[in-house]
């Protein structure tokens, strides 16, 4: 990692006055366990006016329509716009092989989740930073407010990459630490051995609204490298030895590409925003460009 990259803030102050124009936006209806600033559907208790039901036994007299009573001599009820609570959840894969490339793919995914962290505190979102490698790692538990901004960077500074990944043990833990709706965003470069499709149900089996962010590094697209040569996974030490020739890297990048097209088609077939970017990608241009074409934000 370079040493600029370590140094410089996650985010400059110019691009987040951009991301204050911004907000998250969830492409299902959800209610948290606190009114915060998204109005759903339910009928509820906030200050916002909907409309009237005949009174029934039991039901709370301070919510009877005094006005309309003295006018029809009947008991309503006044029905109000219940507000939602949006929890944003950010998974994010802080294994030994994010730590590879410049910017690291470390680096460039806390870049991402600060980003949309800054999003959801200015509208008055929940949010929660959930980290893994093997596991579930203990993460930043729910913040709330623009005012909360600097835990959330803390917290992303002192990632430090180690591990081997597992993403289906993690989401497995996840899901039964998080019981409420909301969006999660994953990202990862999803380079582990037992796949990605176990994992990702467990997301799907709580209803959430899932977003994949699947970042490699300019030199796993594109390799250079020729020759003879001795590969070691930097995650569990397994060993290969290669000659790297023209006809084995179109092979490779052919086997990239074909990963990459199933891994959207998964995706897309359940309903889940899959987004692939390297570390060369501007992740500015990632969040207010094409995150917004997917529809997280506005």
């Amino acid at each position: 990692m370079s040493t600029a990259s370590s140094t410089t803030p996650l985010l400059d102050p110019e691009f987040l006055h951009k991301l204050e124009q911004l907000e998250l936006v969830s492409r299902k209806i959800f209610v948290g366990r606190m009114k915060g600033e998204r109005r759903s559907k339910r009928r509820g208790s906030s200050v916002e006016f909907a409309d009237h039901r005949n009174y029934s036994v039991g039901d709370d007299l301070r919510h009877i329509d005094w006005n309309v009573y003295g006018r029809l001599d009947k008991l309503f009820l006044k029905l109000f716009l219940e507000e939602e609570d949006l929890h944003v959840y950010t998974l994010l894969d802080t294994s030994l092989s994010m730590d590879f490339g410049d910017p690291t793919k470390l680096r460039y995914g806390k870049q991402v989740a600060a980003a949309l962290s800054f999003v959801g505190l200015v509208n008055h979102d929940r949010i929660v930073l959930d980290t893994f490698s093997s596991d579930l790692e203990v993460g930043l538990s729910s913040v709330r407010g623009r005012s909360q901004m600097w835990r959330v960077v803390q917290h992303l500074d002192n990632l430090k990459a180690s591990g081997s990944s597992d993403l289906t043990a993690a989401a497995r833990s996840f899901a039964i630490k998080h019981a409420g709706k909301g969006i999660v965003v994953v990202i990862s470069d999803f380079m582990d051995k037992r796949g990605y499709e176990d994992a990702l149900r467990y997301l799907m089996a709580r209803n959430m609204d899932i977003y994949v962010v699947h970042v490699l590094s300019r030199e796993e697209v594109e390799p250079e490298i020729v020759g003879d040569l001795r590969l070691v996974d930097c995650e569990d030490d397994d060993e290969a030895e290669i000659t790297v020739s023209a006809p084995l890297l179109r092979r490779y990048k052919e086997t990239l590409d074909a990963y990459v097209g199933g891994f959207r088609e998964w995706c897309t077939r359940r309903g889940i925003a899959y987004i692939f970017t390297t570390n060369q990608a501007p992740f500015d241009k990632l969040i207010l460009n094409y995150l917004r074409e997917r529809g997280l934000v506005k």
